[in-house]
């Protein structure tokens, strides 16, 4: 008798245990994907992404403060955050640069996740303009904080079209119209857009540091 009663609390407790870590496991909330450039978030597995969010960031070559050439193969299989700045920009740049140093700092030490910040000026940013603005601006210590530059025509669409850096406006605005915003993308190991911030905002890199150390448990 009395090895049944405990039998039958045992089985109990481990019922109770698992359906506890059930609970735990469904609690953690996956950053949702974009595939569209309105941003409607999309809660998916990792199965269900792969059959219903096609759309990726495209491959895109281009050359950094340093001369290194940097590409879509240099961030596969890594976090990348990428947000759009020019140098001789007095608004909202300097504010997303002193941003993006915080998320930099907080992975300063970590390969895995990479920091591209496209000149919307490349006919005006050299490589040595964007050097020394990365000196100026005190965010020269971080080795996988790229500042890109190339051709215009190919950063402007890159940036609308599949970073959908004005959401929506992406597709329908001339690609010589100039590019300015304060959004930052936040684009998983596989090219997949998982979040969108603005990068004027303190909190909202606070938020972005968090959601960074959420995709590296998710992959």
């Amino acid at each position: 008798m009395f090895q049944t009663v405990f039998l039958k609390i045992s089985v109990g407790l481990s019922i109770a245990i698992l359906f506890a870590c059930k609970q735990k496991q469904e609690a953690v909330i996956n950053l949702p994907y974009y595939n569209t450039p309105d941003f409607t978030p999309l809660f998916l597995s990792a199965n269900e992404s792969s059959k219903k969010v096609n759309h990726t960031i495209d491959a895109f070559s281009f050359e950094d403060q340093d001369g290194n050439m940097i590409s879509n193969k240099t961030v596969q299989g890594k976090i990348h955050i990428a947000n759009f700045m020019f140098t001789s920009c007095g608004s909202i740049c300097p504010t997303m640069t002193e941003n993006l140093s915080k998320v930099s700092k907080a992975f300063l030490k970590d390969s895995g996740v990479v920091l591209l910040s496209y000149s919307v000026t490349p006919w005006i940013d050299t490589k040595e303009r964007l050097k020394n603005y990365r000196i100026k601006r005190g965010v020269a210590d971080n080795p996988n904080w790229h500042f890109l530059t190339g051709d215009k025509g190919t950063i402007y669409q890159l940036a609308r079209r599949y970073y959908f850096a004005e959401e929506d406006l992406g597709f329908t605005k001339d690609s010589t119209e100039f590019l300015h915003t304060e959004h930052v993308l936040l684009i998983d190991g596989t090219g997949h857009i998982r979040g969108i911030y603005n990068g004027t905002l303190t909190l909202e890199m606070k938020q972005l540091i968090k959601d960074i150390q959420a995709l590296k448990k998710e992959s």
